[in-house]
């Protein structure tokens, strides 16, 4: 039963650092939108670029809580 657990802690800390990446990206990607929009005075661009900027906030924050989640040393009781 532990090393089930411990695969699923694994599993988790995995998907939580892949969520970060994915979302560390997005953010550099939405801010160059929005930086691209501004620059060529296009709303639609800099409007998605926001909207990418923010789905990668969200995908950081999540990736992060998963790996404290999955990091977390939780003893089991007899």
């Amino acid at each position: 039963m532990a090393d089930r657990d411990s695969d699923q802690d694994k599993d988790l800390e995995q998907q939580g650092t892949k969520d970060s990446i994915e979302g560390k990206t997005d953010k550099l990607k939405g801010r160059a939108k929005d930086t691209f929009g501004g620059l060529t005075n296009d709303p639609s661009t800099q409007a998605e670029g926001k909207w990418d900027k923010l789905k990668g906030t969200a995908k950081d924050k999540l990736g992060k809580v998963e790996r404290d989640v999955g990091g977390s040393d939780t003893e089991e009781t007899p």
